[in-house]
């Protein structure tokens, strides 16, 4: 996902009762949990054991030890008026040898039938359900099984999916979301990182619309609606992805595209032109692609992120569209996230910030290659001041979130999804970098993708492999301060510095507007570009007075920007600074708009500032329009009942 989510926080006190053991893939894609014989050597034998039992997934009910999935044939239709999927997912599967069972996730699902090698089978029912888990699907298994299908349907509450209406003469539109564990919602599944597998899918749909997933997508709309997908490669549950509406395809390179509705086609054929320069900036730095295209879908604003990285086909939000490509970054750590993330995955939420703080250094190396030293730099500082801030919130709350390596049992894995493992991940690999010198570690980091593709990585692995392949020297370990970073809380203060002239003399701008030196009329707001704008507007008093705002909305019409970080940044101060002619802006806004990122700091702007009716009301006209990985931010935010 993009940098930088909001913080999230639910306070939920499920106690899971055991630990449920979720191995890891191999680095070569195949099952650690291949058979084994009696013949088989003791010493591999062991081996083999360790490696399926070596990470503990308390997210899923699997027991990979015993029986895993490696391969899915999902055949789906999509039903838009009772706003459910039904399909049949029928499951290559890998077993130990004494294995009598599979355990599958499942959420709200109605299951029909179970059948094993084509036989149908009596299954008990779903078992107990957990908040957020959900209920485990447990089908016996006969010595030797080999395949499992199962019959089912989605609920119309299903947590993954957002159906938006049709409006006007606009088609109605579903896509889903289900990193965290949110694929359990709409097809049983062994929903954890650490289990992968390839798929083929044949999905029905309305007449005219046209259905996309992580894999190879089509190009034109089918005149009856059925599409058949294929993904090779192996991927976690986290990234099957669904996508069905009016779109259109337009290519902007020999492995790039993007996808849109027709309203939107031609900017973001503009907006994202420059993809296959950051592909191959990309594959320039960390080795050739593995996925063969990347292309871009343009979702409904509701999306509740900036973007997704499915593998071949990233789902992003219409707000990065800003006309003159200068949001770009987010299309920079989605494509990074095709090595970090997807190629090596974090085994388990715990250790989410393997994926997101590969990610951000990743994408700031992009950009570094694409858009020069000075732009990489300038998001550099802006993702600093936002882990400083977020480290002081979560501090106050719970220092051990903090820590890179999480502790999530018993909670919803979203929780560990804030700017702690993006960017306190980045500076840690920075910190890294700087160390060892930027040519070994790029050397190092090259085989690290190359080593661990197609496979899972927890905190503790890697620690070893670091210890093994790069921090050899004890100088350079001692200057990284690992288990400070990784363990302990907070930003420790061997954090590299970043520096930004441009950011520096927003600064002193900043100061001299607020000091009545510099005349608002004055302001270099023209010759800015969108991060010196935002810089200028999210570092304001919170106590500058309404007035001083309607200087700035008068002399340059900030709030009709077609930048919506700016225009976020601009809607937050008008609410702390009370400047009430931005607020129909803002209703319209949030309304439309379902970004998280954008909603908490909006919503959480006017519960401190005194305006909870303000913010009720609009949340009530809101909410129906907002995905459920929003809705569970915003309602325990504004106390939602």
């Amino acid at each position: 996902m993009n940098p930088h989510t909001a913080l999230t926080r639910w306070s939920f006190s499920l106690v899971v009762g055991a630990l449920l053991i979720a191995g890891c893939a191999a680095p070569n894609g195949e099952s650690t949990g291949t058979d084994s014989t009696d013949a088989e050597a003791p010493s591999a034998k062991a081996q083999r054991i360790a490696a399926m039992k070596q990470v503990i997934d308390q997210h899923s009910f699997a027991r990979p030890d015993e029986a895993r999935i490696t391969h899915l044939d999902w055949n789906a239709r999509v039903d838009f008026g009772t706003r459910t999927i039904s399909g049949t997912a029928t499951y290559d599967i890998t077993t130990a040898e004494d294995a009598e069972r599979i355990i599958f996730d499942t959420h709200e699902l109605t299951v029909q039938e179970v059948l094993v090698d084509g036989a149908p089978v009596d299954f008990p029912p779903l078992g107990e359900s957990h908040p957020f888990l959900g209920r485990p699907l447990t089908v016996p298994l006969s010595p030797g099984a080999k395949q499992v299908a199962i019959r089912y349907t989605s609920s119309p509450d299903a947590g993954a999916l957002l159906w938006v209406e049709a409006q006007g003469d606009k088609s109605p539109f579903l896509f889903t979301q289900s990193q965290a564990i949110l694929a359990r919602t709409w097809i049983p599944v062994q929903d954890s990182p650490g289990i992968r597998f390839s798929y083929n899918a044949t999905v029905q749909v309305p007449e005219g619309l046209m259905a996309l997933m992580s894999a190879e997508n089509p190009t034109a709309v089918s005149d009856a609606g059925q599409y058949t997908f294929r993904m090779a490669q192996p991927i976690p549950a986290y990234l099957l992805a669904l996508a069905v509406g009016e779109v259109e395809y337009r290519s902007v390179g020999d492995r790039c595209a993007v996808y849109a509705v027709p309203e939107l086609i031609d900017e973001a054929a503009f907006e994202f032109a420059e993809m296959e320069d950051l592909l191959l900036a990309a594959e320039g730095l960390y080795g050739k692609y593995a996925w063969d295209r990347y292309d871009l879908l343009i979702l409904p604003a509701a999306f509740p992120f900036g973007g997704m990285e499915n593998p071949r086909l990233t789902f992003a939000t219409p707000t990065i569209i800003a006309g003159d490509r200068s949001l770009v970054a987010l299309v920079a750590h989605e494509l990074a996230h095709s090595w970090s993330g997807n190629l090596v995955t974090n085994s388990t939420w715990d250790d989410f910030w393997l994926n997101e703080g590969f990610t951000v250094y990743f994408e700031q190396r992009i950009m570094e290659a694409v858009y020069g030293r000075e732009t990489s730099e300038m998001l550099a500082t802006l993702s600093y001041q936002g882990l400083v801030d977020e480290v002081d919130a979560i501090s106050d709350l719970n220092p051990d979130d903090t820590h890179l390596k999480l502790h999530l049992a018993g909670r919803n894995p979203d929780d560990g999804m804030t700017a702690i493992a993006y960017d306190k991940g980045y500076f840690f690999l920075r910190l890294m970098e700087e160390t060892v010198g930027r040519e070994r570690f790029d050397t190092w980091l090259s085989s690290y993708f190359k080593e661990h593709a197609f496979g899972g990585m927890d905190t503790e692995r890697f620690v070893e492999y670091l210890d093994r392949t790069l921090l050899v020297d004890a100088g350079d370990k001692a200057a990284v301060r690992l288990d400070e970073w990784i363990y302990g809380p907070g930003l420790p203060d061997n954090c590299p510095n970043v520096s930004s002239p441009r950011i520096e003399r927003v600064d002193a701008t900043l100061a001299d507007w607020e000091a009545g030196k510099t005349a608002t009329a004055d302001l270099p707001w023209n010759d800015w570009i969108y991060q010196e704008r935002y810089r200028f507007l999210s570092n304001i008093a919170d106590d500058t007075p309404a007035e001083r705002m309607a200087d700035l909305d008068k002399a340059w019409s900030i709030g009709t920007t077609g930048n919506n970080e700016v225009l976020f940044a601009w809607m937050e101060q008008a609410i702390r600074s009370g400047y009430s002619p931005t607020y129909p802006r803002l209703e319209q806004f949030l309304i439309e708009v379902g970004r998280r990122k954008f909603l908490t700091p909006l919503y959480r702007a006017m519960k401190e500032t005194g305006k909870m009716d303000m913010a009720l009301d609009i949340y009530g006209k809101a909410r129906p329009g907002y995905h459920s990985v929003a809705t569970g931010t915003m309602d325990e935010l504004l106390d939602w009942k």
